[in-house]
């Protein structure tokens, strides 16, 4: 179900905003461009806001927090709002700094957005308004398993209703939900977790597809994630033993350029709960 999802990224070449961290912006920037859509990126606050103008969508990124770039978040988010675009809010960190978990929690709080994406100690920390993780990532005793994937899926779909967007949670098993329903996605390799930036690159991605396909907000999140996962096994593939994880890192973007909608929809893996 999800080749038209693709295409539509491909053809309409969706520009997408990103004020994100300074770690992982280049990737973030040739993910987007290996998808079809075009990045830009402003973090200045006047700049932010005349470039969120001239853009389809805005993924912010809270993983570098500084006293100049969050009033370019709000002051970008609130003009994307006003122009009826897509905004996705990657809440980086939620939980491991009070500045983080604060801005994040006042970002949802005055910006209206279509999606969030992040961890699951990072969703859980913004779902509560405080939290714990282990630096970036998800709190050991946070992991998604099978035997508490029902809990989480509806988890998911109580704060999506609660937020009126759509909450993506990523872990070794994927959650896409809305109020209603939630695509429980199977995609993917352990070592993604090895490279830094691979759910800021997520972020990005799940921008351009949701500002290509915006009557379908849920659809087409579930669609970025399953690309992502599909890259990140095709690219594993390719590995030698003399490789690590710079190389698949660059690999897993290769493999978002070669992807076509056929193989995504072929070799999507997910269920709906």
């Amino acid at each position: 179900m999800f080749a038209q999802f693709f295409e539509n990224v491909r053809q309409k070449a969706p520009l997408i905003h990103n004020i994100t961290n300074y770690v992982t912006v280049n990737d973030c920037a040739n993910m987007l461009l290996a998808c079809g859509a075009s990045p830009i990126m402003a973090d200045e606050r006047d700049d932010a806001v005349e470039i969120t103008a001239i853009c389809g969508g805005l993924n912010i990124n809270i993983g570098t927090l500084n006293q100049r770039t969050i009033p370019a978040m709000f002051a970008a988010g609130k003009r994307a709002n006003e122009m009826g675009h897509p905004v996705v809010l990657d809440p980086v960190g939620a939980g491991a700094s009070g500045l983080r978990t604060d801005t994040a929690v006042q970002l949802l709080e005055k910006i209206k957005c279509s999606a969030i994406r992040g961890n699951i100690s990072e969703v859980k920390t913004l779902a509560l308004g405080s939290g714990t993780t282990k630096g970036v990532d998800a709190d050991v005793s946070d992991k998604i398993t099978e035997e508490n994937l029902d809990e989480t899926v509806n988890f998911a779909k109580e704060f999506a209703r609660r937020t009126e967007a759509v909450v993506v949670i990523t872990g070794a098993i994927d959650i896409v939900a809305d109020g209603g329903r939630a695509f429980c996605i199977r995609n993917g390799h352990p070592m993604m977790s090895r490279i830094t930036g691979t759910g800021c690159q997520l972020s990005a991605l799940t921008a351009a597809f949701v500002t290509a396909n915006p009557e379908q907000p849920l659809e087409a999140a579930a669609a970025a994630v399953c690309a992502m996962g599909l890259c990140g096994e095709f690219a594993h593939r390719r590995l030698t033993e003399l490789e690590g994880n710079a190389t698949y890192r660059n690999y897993i973007i290769d493999a978002m350029y070669r992807l076509t909608p056929i193989a995504l929809k072929e070799e999507a893996k997910y269920e709906m709960r």
